[in-house]
């Protein structure tokens, strides 16, 4: 089996319809098969896989367990050379897996493999970065950053000083869409399961370069980007449903992956403010979710 495509679905049932008749539609030139994993839904999105889909492997949970743990139910029972991470609300453009998978087998060094990802207008979708730091932090969806739109911090996180059309070793990639070898997580494992929801893609990125340097800096495993596999992401679909506990969990990744990969190398007199920063940080989007709800709700009562 040459690919193994997990797809985790809450209350996606129509974007989760379509991105499987994209998928069938693809008719890529390998042996793939499809596991979807449903995390407790309610849209009778598992009756719709099961009467539409019957070669597809249905993973039910009793429960919303998250991203993370979510994918993690599928991946011991995945049988491919390669396992492709992909979210409900995309749609795959003509042979983009068979393109991953190619381009897997061309250089056995890539560990993990991200495909250009575009939103639904067609524009491109920032979807391979650099690693966050301090300045990320000030400047990405903040006030400050709102004050200075045109910031280095921001670009350079976002890696937008570049056309995104060649083939490039790069920090980490969407979750969204990320292939992985089944070799790299058979040494490293699956996701962290800590992450509810965001940050599980950065981590499991971070943690396939500490292992590579740690075992043979001179062999590392890559982690790239490759334009030539072309997907539309219709990002957050599944999230925009519940913003407040999205923003929540968002901020929550944030401090457990600072926690995790970056606070043993922070000065002491710097650890309280950071998480204290990202509280702040969380705590003034959900106000503003809140009043923009409450100034629909009296528009709609004038109305």
């Amino acid at each position: 089996m040459d690919l193994t495509i997990i797809l985790l679905n809450w209350n996606t049932r129509d974007l989760l319809r379509q991105a499987l008749l994209s998928i069938k539609h693809s008719q890529p030139g390998i042996k793939y098969e499809i596991i979807v994993v449903d995390n407790a839904s309610e849209d009778k999105s598992r009756e719709m896989v099961t009467e539409e889909f019957p070669e597809v492997t249905l993973i039910v949970s009793k429960r919303n367990v998250g991203f993370a743990a979510g994918n993690n139910l599928a991946i011991w029972q995945a049988q491919g050379r390669y396992i492709l991470f992909l979210n409900s609300d995309t749609q795959v453009v003509g042979d983009a897996l068979e393109t991953l998978v190619r381009c897997g087998d061309s250089s056995p060094d890539i560990g993990i493999l991200g495909p250009k990802l575009l939103n639904a207008d067609g524009s491109l979708q920032y979807s391979c970065r650099h690693y966050p730091n301090l300045a990320t932090g000030f400047f990405r969806n903040t006030p400050l950053g709102r004050l200075f739109p045109g910031n280095k911090y921001n670009s350079d996180y976002l890696m937008t000083n570049w056309d995104h059309a060649v083939l490039r070793d790069v920090d980490w990639v969407s979750g969204a869409a990320i292939m992985m070898r089944r070799e790299l997580i058979e040494q490293i494992g699956s996701f962290d399961d800590s992450y509810y929801m965001y940050c599980e893609d950065v981590d499991i990125c971070r943690r396939t370069t500490l292992a590579s340097f740690a075992q043979n800096p001179e062999k590392m495993w890559r982690v790239v980007y490759y334009p030539e596999s072309v997907i539309y992401h219709y990002i957050g679909r599944s999230s925009d449903k519940a913003p407040a506990r999205m923003t929540y969990e968002f901020h929550r990744s944030q401090y457990l992956f600072y926690r995790k990969h970056y606070m043993s190398q922070t000065p002491f007199w710097l650890r309280p403010i950071i998480p204290l920063g990202i509280g702040l940080r969380a705590a003034g989007q959900i106000l503003r979710f809140r009043v923009r709800r409450l100034q629909r709700q009296l528009q709609g009562k004038k109305k």
